[in-house]
């Protein structure tokens, strides 16, 4: 939703300078995932908004749930969030300071769908061609689909590859038929 996204900008700017004055955005994203995985189980849910549930209560809950990440920082941020009615936020915040953090250190996460399983060599291939092409480090996985006939469909932020024979074959299609 863009106003959730829009809601989750600021906090999620705040904790990317977090993590890069202090050089630890794997630390900071490792938190918020944390964050996530508690502020998003039923019963929290269920309690976030409650008047008899303070919120120094909430944090309190919170901060004990995520368990070994638990810093003052982060107690710092789930207060501030908790404050200002921001917990359902934290999966967009999550999503922006991914995204800062594969700017930051010029990273991009590749897909790649084939009819096939794609080697080892062949995925070296695709991520030095995505190297050059992008200007970044490429994080690849692999997905296979029997759908697609041969080929496959690489997907790398807004760049589509598409080299299916599917594909080919739909636009074949719509060829003969003009």
């Amino acid at each position: 939703m863009a106003e959730n996204s829009t809601l989750a900008r600021p906090y999620a700017q705040a904790v990317f300078s977090l993590g890069k004055e202090a050089n630890d955005y794997a630390g900071w994203g490792e938190a918020l995932n944390a964050l996530a995985d508690v502020v998003n189980t039923a019963p929290l849910k269920a309690i976030l908004g409650h008047p008899r549930v303070s919120n120094a209560q909430l944090v309190d809950i919170i901060m004990e749930a995520v368990g070994a990440v638990a810093n003052d920082k982060l107690r710092n941020l789930v207060r501030l969030l908790a404050a200002n009615r921001r917990l359902n936020v934290v999966s967009e915040i999550i999503a922006l300071y991914a995204k800062y953090r594969a700017d930051a250190e010029r990273v991009v996460d590749a897909s790649v769908t084939s009819a096939y399983e794609v080697s080892a060599d062949q995925q070296n291939a695709i991520k030095k061609a995505l190297k050059a092409r992008l200007g970044r480090d490429v994080v690849l996985t692999c997905h296979v689909d029997r759908s697609l006939i041969g080929g496959a469909v690489i997907r790398a932020g807004d760049l589509v590859i598409d080299g299916s024979v599917t594909s080919k074959l739909n636009k074949l299609n719509l060829a003969l038929g003009h």
